[in-house]
């Protein structure tokens, strides 16, 4: 064969050679070399570093309270609207032009204290009237008296002296009254509340004057289910809380209803609250919370430290630097604190911030001053 034909083929099976070679080198070592090249991100570790091993998880930042012995109650929440347990609306008792104005919408009164007068002209003279009436028909009667024991009047025209001097009594009696309403006064002590008429205002008979309510006390009547009547009783402290602005305050159970409302089953309770701020006025709307029991020697936890997550009570543990996840169980519960029947042990730190970060075996760390919770709110 021609030496100039061979010569490319034997180059052409060299490098075929070579590719094989190649080839069955990378089949054979494809594990170890997997091994010493881990792509990033497999593994159940995620993303490891250059060196094959997984980055520490910075701990997060949370704060703890212990879970401490104490007493905790339940309680029946309830709404009522705040009532002055003394209102009045003042009429007028006679007519007239209101001459002056002595109290407006606001105002604080002592019982007694004037709130109008009408023009009282006309009824003055009609007391004068009658007083000289009554005085002349006692002129009569004196002298009469006299002549009945000389036997000088007949006995029926001396009677008929007595009845005319008695109805003159009543009619001067009744126009100094007529007089007397002339001038309107405060029922009780209290505030005023409203003004129905205006200076110079003709007024009837009837017509209303002012609106008045004694703040001190304010009551507030709530309905409870007649289940709870047992759990009741007369001067028992009530928590209240206004739906306005958070307010606080306190009251007593002042009157139970003896009878249960057939059509609602519930029970009528008058609660007495004293003491309101300034701000306080009947109409407000309230929360009230009534104890029905109450237990000694609990153990509590604050209660944002408990939370929900599928369906169970969860709370987080700090335990050497890591959070451990206890699914807890709870009895009592108020505005502040949970009750824990099981999952926690008295002493132990439990997370009250930044627990909803957390996942069991996380690493954290325990913010300085730890948590202190409100003081609860005796009731």
């Amino acid at each position: 064969m021609n030496s100039t034909v061979l010569r490319p083929m034997k180059m052409m099976t060299a490098g075929l050679a070579t590719v094989c070679l190649f080839a069955m080198c990378g089949c054979g070592g494809g594990e170890d070399a997997q091994a010493q090249n881990p792509p990033h991100g497999g593994g159940p570790g995620g993303r490891r570093t250059a060196h094959g091993e997984r980055p520490e998880q910075p701990p997060i930042p949370v704060a703890t309270a212990k879970a401490e012995r104490g007493s905790i109650a339940t309680s029946y929440a309830a709404t009522a609207t705040l009532e002055a347990e003394k209102e009045a609306t003042v009429l007028a008792r006679v007519n007239g032009v209101v001459e002056t104005l002595s109290a407006e919408e606001g105002d604080r009164l002592d019982a007694g204290e004037a709130l109008l007068q009408v023009d009282n002209d006309e009824y003055r003279l009609r007391v004068a009237q009658a007083r000289a009436n009554r005085e002349k028909l006692e002129a009569v009667f004196k002298r009469q008296s006299e002549m009945a024991e000389r036997k000088l009047v007949s006995q029926e025209e001396f009677e008929s002296t007595r009845s005319e001097l008695a109805a003159a009594k009543a009619a001067e009696e009744l126009a100094f009254l007529d007089d007397g309403y002339t001038s309107v006064k405060a029922p009780f002590a209290g505030i005023i509340t409203r003004r129905f008429v205006d200076l110079g205002q003709n007024v009837q008979a009837g017509t209303e004057l002012f609106t008045i309510a004694d703040f001190d006390p304010l009551l507030a009547r709530i309905h409870v289910p007649a289940k709870e009547f047992g759990r009741l009783q007369r001067d028992q402290p009530v928590r209240l809380r206004l739906d306005s602005n958070g307010t606080a305050l306190r009251g007593r159970i002042r009157l139970i209803s003896p009878v249960i409302d057939p059509t609602t089953g519930t029970i009528k309770l008058t609660v007495e609250i004293g003491e309101v701020p300034p701000s306080v006025r009947p109409g407000d709307f309230a929360h009230a919370f009534i104890v029905t029991e109450r237990r000694e020697n609990a153990l509590l936890i604050p209660r944002d430290a408990v939370i929900s997550e599928k369906g169970e009570d969860v709370v987080y543990v700090a335990l050497d630097d890591l959070a451990e996840r206890r699914i807890v169980s709870l009895g009592f519960q108020d505005e502040l604190h949970a009750e824990i029947l099981d999952g926690v042990a008295e002493g132990e730190d439990v997370v009250v911030k930044g627990q909803r970060s957390l996942k069991h075996g996380a690493p954290i760390k325990i913010l300085d001053g730890g948590f202190a919770p409100a003081e609860r709110q005796s009731s």
